[in-house]
């Protein structure tokens, strides 16, 4: 459904038009109150489509196109693994940071997690569309499989003194010349501990300045963005 435009805004609307024409999509031309009630009060820009719900992938389908012709992984692979992530904003700009930056595959954990909503996918900018996200209802079996097969775990903490028994290093120190699993925990309480003691090495991000107590954090996205931004310029600058 479209909102009848003028100006400069007609000719963004005939380009929708003739993409969902090519494509088969029926348009229908209605009253801004209609795409109100239709998107339920929430922003629409003019524009609302109705498609079917997407969901997450099996693991089965990202195995097979991520092994080389040998049945190895690719060295320069990196995956990213959220643990309970449940705020659907948050959830949306994970997977906008992975995309832009170069992640292979995102796995979420299917307990306590968000599901794929168009809330998810707002926030994502469209990521969600374009990048399949997958999912796995047993975490800890998952990543001892990654292991075996020659990954190296890579978990994420706020604070150094906050890891249990897994040594932590800065994410600007961190190297990497094998397959990588980068694991992120939830938003309030960070990574289980059963999750971390299957990491091999946790990340913490060195803050700019001496913090304040109660402000020492910074929202999961965002740090994601800046751990993924380094790790991923080394994946560039190793000619990928």
């Amino acid at each position: 459904c479209l909102r009848r435009s003028s100006g400069s805004r007609r000719l963004v609307m005939s380009e929708f038009v003739l993409q969902a024409t090519a494509r088969g999509v029926p348009v229908h031309h209605v009253e801004r109150r209609e795409l109100d009630a239709l998107c339920r009060g929430q922003v629409h820009q003019g524009v609302c489509l109705e498609a079917t719900p997407l969901r997450f992938k099996s693991l089965e389908e990202a195995e097979k196109t991520d092994l080389g012709d040998e049945g190895r992984p690719n060295q320069q692979l990196i995956w990213l693994v959220l643990e309970q992530i449940q705020d659907p904003m948050n959830l949306g700009a994970l997977l906008r940071s992975a995309y832009f930056l170069g992640v292979d595959r995102v796995v979420t954990s299917q307990r306590n997690s968000c599901p794929l909503t168009p809330t998810v996918s707002k926030a994502s900018s469209g990521a969600m569309e374009v990048f399949d996200v997958y999912s796995t209802d047993d975490l800890r079996s998952f990543l001892k499989a990654k292991t075996a097969e020659g990954w190296e775990i890579v978990g994420t903490v706020g604070k150094p003194e906050d890891a249990e028994d897994v040594p932590v290093i800065s994410c600007l120190e961190f190297r990497w010349n094998k397959p990588v699993v980068i694991v992120i925990g939830s938003e309030g309480d960070g990574l289980s501990l059963e999750t971390q003691l299957l990491c091999h090495r946790m990340l913490a991000i060195p803050p700019g300045r001496a913090l304040h107590p109660g402000i020492e954090s910074l929202n999961v996205s965002v740090a994601t963005g800046i751990l993924l931004h380094s790790i991923c310029s080394q994946k560039l600058r190793h000619g990928d």
